[in-house]
């Protein structure tokens, strides 16, 4: 292939790729709109007419908000690849360093995370001040989102540039295969930070505390006895200083799997509500949802990196995205820039596998848990979350991963019949 025809062919997709989405965005926004105006039937009696507006405006104005960032993304890849944005930041970082050593690797990856960061900043700022406060969702303070930035730039510098340079040795010292030996270490990386992100990564961000005995926590413990399930523990995270939204989640695999809910949840469900979610969560690992998933990844992943492997010794790659030399990290980075650019007809399938696992996991709740508890829960959290009850169907059969609010309370509530 020549340097211009993978331009083209560059360009083509990522064109093609905005105009879907923004198209599917306006979709949404239409559809979302045209049905401000009536709570469907089946909530009726559960959500008051301002809230489902309520949750009508915040996801219109939250697909807006995606469109502008689908813009400046674009608008952004584009200045890094065929505009030379790229070329000149690896100009800048062989200043300071030889071109093709480690050192210069390190600051050409770390020069592009600091500008795409940069780029973002703005929006990030305006979802939390902006968009969730408009909506009233954001609790988050000036003060606490700078120690968050803070943090954030201080675990890529500790964890991230460890990685990334192990990952540039690789592809130097391994040979033709490296980027097998890179796949391993990918993966292995991964399943690492699964293991210790719940005790030295999350407490960096919030507090956990335990859950205190009492009524939620017998309950909890039933059910785990119920279904055969062990873990280190559960707790509560303050999820409060961020925002108002509810949620729960495991963590951890092994001897490390914990529970965690947001205090804001514990605050919204009561004690039956609470732990039919936590039966639905219970079914995504009596399912092995998680690791089907990591599976997929870890499959995929190795075609990728077979894929990057080939790419890496080509010219067209680099020249046809605006880089004038080749090099590890100038290979490392422009793949991860361009492949979501081809990826995107992947977003429908994955979304409804996913879909596919939520249902599995509802049935798996109804039988240990009543559903009505489960339908009640989740109802609380479609109207608290601001949920939109009424989502396009094309919109959310390609993006959603979750089955929209009334197919899913429907075979709830004929589950019971």
């Amino acid at each position: 292939m020549s340097p211009s025809s993978f331009s083209a062919l560059f360009l083509l997709a990522l064109v093609a790729g905005l105009l879907t989405r923004l198209w599917l965005a306006g979709r949404q926004i239409r559809h979302v709109a045209a049905h401000r105006g009536q709570v469907p039937a089946a909530f009726a009696d559960s959500i008051g007419l301002d809230a489902h507006q309520k949750a009508a405006d915040y996801t219109v104005a939250r697909v807006r908000t995606g469109m502008v960032d689908l813009l400046i993304s674009a608008g952004l890849l584009l200045a890094l690849t065929l505009g030379g944005g790229l070329q000149a930041l690896h100009d800048v970082s062989v200043r300071f360093f030889a071109a093709g050593s480690l050192p210069q690797g390190l600051v050409f990856v770390a020069l592009v995370a600091s500008v795409s960061w940069l780029v973002d900043l703005p929006l990030t700022v305006y979802r939390s001040f902006g968009l969730e406060a408009r909506f009233g969702f954001n609790r988050l303070t000036p003060g606490l989102f700078v120690a968050d930035a803070l943090k954030g730039i201080l675990l890529s510098a500790v964890i991230g540039l460890p990685l990334i340079a192990c990952v540039l040795w690789l592809m130097e010292a391994m040979g033709e295969l490296w980027w097998l030996y890179v796949w391993s270490f990918w993966l292995v990386f991964n399943l690492l930070v699964l293991l210790v992100y719940p005790s030295f990564i999350a407490p960096l961000f919030n507090k956990f505390k335990p859950l205190e005995d009492g009524p939620l926590r017998q309950r909890i413990e039933g059910l785990m006895s119920r279904c055969g399930f062990r873990l280190s523990g559960l707790y509560v995270m303050d999820g409060s200083k961020r925002s108002a939204h509810g949620n729960a989640y495991f963590t951890g695999f092994g001897a490390a799997k914990r529970i965690v809910f947001f205090d804001t949840l514990l605050d919204k469900l009561d004690p039956a509500e609470v732990e039919a979610v936590l039966a639905h969560e219970l079914g995504h690992y009596h399912h092995h949802h998680l690791w089907k998933r990591l599976a997929v990844i870890g499959a995929g992943s190795l075609a990728f990196f077979a894929l990057l492997g080939h790419v890496s010794a080509t010219d067209w790659f680099f020249t046809g995205l605006g880089m004038q030399a080749g090099g590890t990290a100038a290979t490392l980075v422009l793949f991860a820039l361009a492949l979501p650019v081809f990826t995107f007809p992947l977003t429908p399938l994955m979304s409804r596998w996913s879909r596919t696992h939520e249902f599995q996991a509802d049935a798996y709740a109804a039988a240990q848990a009543p559903a009505p508890d489960l339908v009640r829960a989740l109802v609380k959290l479609y109207r608290d979350n601001a949920s939109t009850l009424t989502p396009d169907p094309l919109y959310s059969s390609i993006y959603d991963s979750h089955p929209p609010a009334a197919i899913r309370i429907a075979r709830l509530e004929g589950s019971t019949r």
